[in-house]
């Protein structure tokens, strides 16, 4: 029995899934480690706060089991001082559970653990998180940053936002976010043809716990369609579609690797891109603003597992024969790099 952690641990965004790679799910879920500590708080306090709370939920002792933990996808790009934050975060993350006596870590990006639970290791990973949706060329196990990783600015909160706003148009009350997101999730979906759908009846309701019925039109789909035109919610941010082709060209353009087939599978990931009829519309836009040459054989896939995509990409990683040895690093091996390697930065960020 190996125990995985799959955490969406970058600030100020999103939900973790915890829990032990033999069950069938994850065991808990809950908000981001700035909901355990405060934001001022020193990096390696705020995750020694945040892993304590996780175990202490689990109950298990962290000296039990070794760990997988999904990486964000923190700074997209590939610039020295990116490399360099990202660097002292996976330090500082190793460093706080190793700390806690860990016995060995598995730590990997939120990204690929999504192309994992896909069955797949290499495509696009098309990831719509909390604040923003990041669109990340992945080959054979390894995230492409030299080709570049595209960052659209909205994401979940943007849509859910909007869906607020379209609802107090219509002087619809409800008591909070919750009730707008949880709206959002039961009777909201992307259209196939946005102009064509404004003609139909799309009126559909649902019941949200302590609040009775919602009843919905043109604003079920409404919501989701800044994700394709954000002028219509005042979102300045490109498009997704235009994102995820400007990726695939740069693929495409990418000389060292002559396969132009790689990257033709899009595998979607986060809570919002569960919304219905995205892949298809997905698809069938990249379709239009791509040349045959590079559209041609391109496949949008939902996520695989829903919401809990990256967990159990990260469920597969600890439950491979190999996993301890080929996957994980112990205590004495980071504590002998970092001797190598001259590395302070692990102090700095306590």
């Amino acid at each position: 029995m190996r125990q995985t952690l799959d955490s969406t641990v970058n600030g100020g965004s999103g939900y973790c899934k915890y829990g032990w790679s033999k069950y069938a799910a994850p065991s808990g879920r809950c908000a981001t480690f700035l909901e355990f500590g405060n934001i001022e708080s020193p990096m390696y306090a705020r995750l020694r706060h945040f892993f304590s709370t996780i175990y202490n939920r689990i109950h298990v002792k962290p000296s039990a089991r070794p760990i997988v933990v999904a990486l964000p996808l923190c700074h997209s790009d590939d610039t020295e001082a990116a490399r360099a934050s990202r660097k002292q975060y996976k330090e500082t993350l190793y460093s706080v559970l190793f700390d806690m006596n860990v016995p060995a870590v598995c730590a990997v990006d939120q990204a690929l653990l999504a192309l994992y639970a896909a069955r797949r290791t290499s495509g696009i990973v098309v990831n719509i998180g909390f604040n923003v949706t990041s669109v990340v060329p992945i080959f054979q196990g390894r995230v492409m940053r030299e080709i570049g990783i595209e960052t659209v600015g909205q994401g979940a909160l943007k849509l859910t936002g909007f869906l607020k706003e379209l609802l107090q148009r219509r002087n619809i009350s409800f008591e909070s976010l919750y009730t707008v997101r949880t709206i959002k999730e039961k009777i909201c979906y992307v259209a196939a043809d946005y102009e064509a759908e404004l003609c139909k009846n799309t009126q559909a309701s649902c019941e949200v716990d302590g609040e009775g019925w919602f009843t919905l039109s043109e604003e079920r789909f409404k919501m989701a369609e800044i994700l394709f035109q954000p002028q219509i919610g005042g979102v300045r941010a490109m498009a997704l579609h235009k994102a995820v082709s400007l990726c695939m060209d740069h693929c495409y353009n990418y000389e060292v690797l002559r396969d132009h087939s790689w990257f033709k599978t899009v595998v979607l990931a986060g809570g919002s891109s569960c919304l219905p009829g995205l892949p298809e519309r997905l698809e069938k836009e990249l379709h239009k603003l791509l040349p045959p040459y590079i559209s041609e054989g391109i496949r949008v896939l939902p996520p695989p597992f829903g919401t809990d995509t990256a967990w159990f990409g990260a469920k597969m990683i600890g439950t491979v024969s190999t996993f301890s040895d080929a996957w994980c690093i112990n205590k004495k091996q980071f504590r002998q790099k970092s001797r190598h390697s001259g590395s302070s930065l692990v102090n700095a960020w306590r």
